[in-house]
């Protein structure tokens, strides 16, 4: 018998960016939530505008409690 791995969960955050918000400044703040909110890039839309929509996610961690 197989142990089966629990269902992973996540939490998400969407960020819209302007579209006069250069390439560097978005990466700048993409970066930034990654390496401090440990959020990673889940979806990237662009937009009819210019504009540009990103999907952050980060795993949800549950603490068990112990007896």
């Amino acid at each position: 018998m197989k142990h089966r791995r629990p269902d992973v969960e996540y939490e998400f955050r969407t960020i819209s960016f302007h579209r006069d918000t250069s390439r560097s400044e978005a990466r700048q703040l993409l970066t930034d939530e990654a390496e401090y909110g440990r959020w990673e890039l889940a979806r990237t839309r662009l937009g009819m505008g210019g504009s540009r929509t990103v999907w952050l996610r980060r795993r949800i961690i549950r603490v068990q409690r112990t007896a």
